[in-house]
């Protein structure tokens, strides 16, 4: 039996948009909230930051308003080392905002995003520096919402077959319904995610966009072209789908603060696992490890367990693995 197919080793470049974002703190009603909370949002800028947590080489790709805001996204987004020098600086267009409303019934999200920086990226953006030296380009579903020449970014990045791109490229299916008014989500996500050479989509968000019946088997029947289909079933498991076969990994038990950034950091963790030459099981299993870095804070970004930790974690046997609560990340 063949290897499963994985990238080639090199720097990754992750596109889209990354917000600024207030929330109620505490988490309470927008209407009545005593006082809000500032900080970063971005799907591409979350997988961005815990790869380079892992230590491999990013750089986050985009458009920020050349405003206090903006300011904030890029020093913020720079800090675990991701390379930020190529994100362009809008005079004219403002940095996106999103504010979020907790409520009983959930978190409701309000974006201010039309017109933003980053809603005028477009094909061009492939054509340069980081791109053209990227072993792989992460995408998703995101970007295409965001405006016409957004699309045509995301389309054109899959427009040629999987193996001859000079690049491979990861796109999350990260379905964000408030985007997609107009109804075409459903063709359009399958289309582009499809074409990728690695793709990622939870089972809950396949159902909402495909069919409510479906299984993650039938997920891969959907999309049978990616080389690495990966469908996450929430805290039940994940199952990577490849060439050679399906591979699922348990979801360990973690405590749970807050659940937005956890798929984010999934990806990340199960692309660093793939570029350095991991299992399907083991990537997994880092996928897993990080998104509980994720759970376990407040935001989008938690820090990772030591090393060591993780070492440990890996080398558990499937027994133990489904048995063994992932630990508290390290301070």
């Amino acid at each position: 039996m063949t290897a499963p197919w994985r990238p080639a080793p090199g720097p990754v470049v992750c596109v889209g948009e990354t917000m600024a974002a207030l929330a109620p703190d505490p988490p309470s009603p927008l209407l009545t909230a005593p006082r809000l909370r500032l900080s970063v949002a971005g799907a591409e800028s979350n997988v961005a930051m815990y790869l380079a947590d892992h230590g491999i080489p990013v750089a986050w790709l985009s458009a920020l308003g050349d405003d206090p805001l903006g300011h904030r996204v890029r020093a913020t987004v720079a800090a675990p080392g991701v390379d930020v020098s190529y994100v362009r600086s809008d005079p004219h267009r403002p940095t996106g905002l999103l504010v979020k409303d907790p409520g009983p019934a959930g978190t409701r999200v309000h974006y201010y995003r039309r017109g933003s920086a980053a809603s005028a990226l477009g094909p061009d953006l492939l054509d340069g520096p980081p791109v053209r030296a990227a072993a792989l380009l992460h995408l998703t579903g995101i970007t295409p919402a965001l405006s016409a020449s957004c699309r045509d970014l995301v389309a054109r990045a899959l427009t040629d077959e999987p193996g001859t791109r000079p690049y491979a490229v990861s796109f999350d299916v990260n379905h964000r319904a408030a985007l997609w008014p107009d109804g075409v989500a459903p063709a359009v996500l399958r289309d582009l995610a499809d074409r990728a050479d690695i793709a990622f989509v939870g089972l809950d968000e396949a159902q909402a966009l495909w069919g409510e019946h479906l299984t993650a088997r039938a997920v891969r029947e959907r999309l049978p072209h990616p080389r690495v289909l990966v469908v996450k079933d929430g805290a039940n498991a994940a199952t990577a789908f490849t060439g050679e076969g399906a591979v699922t990994v348990p979801t360990p038990r973690t405590t749970v603060v807050e659940a937005v950034g956890a798929g984010d950091a999934f990806a990340a963790g199960f692309l660093a696992g793939l570029l350095r030459g991991a299992t399907m099981t083991d990537a997994l299993r880092l996928g897993h490890i990080t998104a509980a870095s994720a759970l376990q804070v407040t935001g989008d970004h938690g820090p990772l367990p030591a090393p060591g930790e993780i070492q440990a974690l890996l080398a558990l046997s499937t027994r133990e693995w489904a048995q063994r609560a992932v630990v508290q990340p390290s301070a």
